[in-house]
């Protein structure tokens, strides 16, 4: 009966990339968390994301009736008995262990990966807290170089200046992969001319100083209408990569009244969305969740004109667009032993989650080289 339970489970969830949920339900059943806590949080998950909870209540009775069936661990040979109580307290007692607060800002590229992992992880260890701003890159090293916050969400490696200042103030860190993401470039669904931009293009359109104003600046043949130019903010570590990438050093762009600026994310994908004649750029994962509202463009870097794909970041031919994901860690917040099991379970986690928010997961033995990292 569990194996016919559990067949329909991974029909079902995994065909929709659904591990988090999955995962859950296997706890349930080896009695790693209390079944009534466990089962409000995933209602309260699938509300937060978007879905109704009524479609998950028909696998709640069925969870139920096959808890009921197998006794709920209450039934069996003494000998059963003991080992699953005996198990069952052991994970009571480890759960029961981590307590506390694992402050988290930073990018908010990265924000999906690691919400995911924070959220199963928050079910397991329902005593440990974990709010997760999304600052932004820079704003997210501010905050971790005056230790406010134990780890720092980053879409680009941390720069000389920022590792200089960690360094002065007395903070020694991690640095730890979990991910690979592609920039996006997008346009709005009704142009139909914008086909592909050349490398060069993309840089005309955002440089210092730019004489671009329309369409016909960028190409011979394209209408005279006016672009309308977003980007992230600043404080953005997509400002930063994609700045040094297409213009040549990092932080340098137009900054006229052309061109608008937002620390929101889903402000870049509202403008581009909202007008016909707008451009801009973000990690993979924003397009994918906007797609029916967006058009990606193609980039021609030279050698091949190539858009970004899980298949394309991964082998890296989305060049010059592909980047890594990043978490900094203040090795003394490292020593704290909810720190610890976090980090170490989100290296354990990111390869099945990372897909499902749009990223490109590591190798297993990739993971693993980084969770060798943090016991050094």
């Amino acid at each position: 009966m569990i194996l016919v339970f559990f067949e329909i489970l991974h029909r079902v969830y995994i065909s929709q990339k659904l591990l988090l949920h999955y995962r859950i339900i296997i706890n349930i059943v080896s009695r790693k968390v209390e079944t009534t806590t466990i089962l409000k949080e995933w209602i309260r998950l699938f509300r937060k994301r978007g879905r109704k909870p009524a479609g998950i209540l028909v696998l709640v009775l069925m969870l139920s009736t096959l808890l009921a069936a197998c006794g709920g661990g209450t039934s069996g040979s003494a000998t059963g008995e003991n080992t699953d109580n005996g198990s069952a307290q052991q994970n009571e007692e480890n759960t029961a262990a981590l307590t506390g607060t694992i402050e988290i800002d930073g990018s908010s590229t990265l924000h999906p990966l690691t919400e995911a992992i924070a959220e199963e992880f928050g079910a397991a260890n329902p005593d440990v807290r974990i709010p997760i701003g999304t600052g932004g890159t820079g704003a997210g090293f501010k905050r971790f170089n005056s230790s406010e916050i134990a780890v720092a969400n980053a879409s680009r490696p941390i720069k000389d200046t920022e590792a200089e200042e960690a360094k002065a103030n007395g903070i020694e860190y991690h640095e730890v992969l979990v991910a690979y993401d592609g920039l996006s470039v997008v346009v709005n669904p009704s142009n139909e001319f914008v086909d592909k931009l050349t490398v060069d293009e993309l840089k005309k359109i955002y440089e210092p100083n730019s004489t671009v104003k329309t369409w016909a600046d960028v190409r011979e043949g394209w209408p005279a209408e006016e672009i309308k130019i977003y980007s992230p903010g600043t404080d953005h570590g997509t400002f930063d990569y994609f700045t040094e990438a297409i213009n040549g050093e990092a932080q340098s762009s137009r900054n006229d009244k052309q061109i608008t600026f937002s620390a929101d994310t889903n402000a870049v994908v509202q403008g581009v969305a909202g007008d016909k004649n707008s451009i801009g750029y973000f990690g993979f994962s924003f397009y994918e969740e906007n797609q029916d509202k967006l058009k990606l463009v193609p980039i021609d870097n030279g050698t091949a004109t190539v858009a970004p794909s899980i298949e394309t970041i991964k082998d890296n031919s989305y060049a010059p667009l592909s980047r890594p994901l990043l978490l900094y860690v203040n090795d003394k917040e490292l020593e704290r032993p909810e720190v610890n099991a976090f980090m170490n379970f989100y290296l354990e986690n990111a390869a099945s989650l990372a897909g499902e928010v749009g990223f490109v997961p590591l190798q297993d033995d990739q993971y693993q080289e980084e969770i060798d990292k943090l016991a050094k």
